[in-house]
């Protein structure tokens, strides 16, 4: 069963990542530095690729986080959220922006990828307690 809850908060995260760069797409763009077509999309395309290396990523994710939680007895919703919001905030976050920093990103570009990255985490540390 706990093969299901990985992958529901694989899901939910990946679905917020969707909904989170759709809002924020035009702004993403200018910040990483891509160009758009004259549809607003990016001119190089996101193949199929794009997408099934995010969803692996959230599945990788969600899958650590559950052994951590296991492993630490993370099993309220509450302290599932808030970890989830911590690991995002100061481990994926961080990690981001020195990448960001080094490849001469705005921080606009971290702010974006970063509050993903914390509220994705957030969600599937709610999904992940509520079974």
């Amino acid at each position: 069963m706990e093969i299901l809850n990985v992958i529901a908060a694989a899901l939910a995260s990946y679905l917020l990542g969707a909904i989170w760069y759709m809002v924020l797409a035009r702004p993403w763009m200018a910040a990483a530095g891509i160009k758009a077509g004259a549809d607003g999309r990016p001119e190089s395309g996101m193949g199929m690729m794009t997408y099934l290396m995010a969803f692996a990523a959230a599945l990788l994710v969600a899958g650590m986080m559950r052994h951590v939680f296991a492993q630490a007895g993370i099993v309220a919703v509450f302290k599932g959220a808030l970890s989830g919001l911590g690991l995002g905030l100061f481990i994926a976050s961080p990690w981001i922006m020195v990448n960001n920093a080094f490849g001469g990103r705005p921080f606009r570009l971290t702010l974006i990828d970063g509050g993903y990255a914390t509220f994705g985490c957030g969600l599937i540390g709610v999904v992940l307690t509520l079974f």
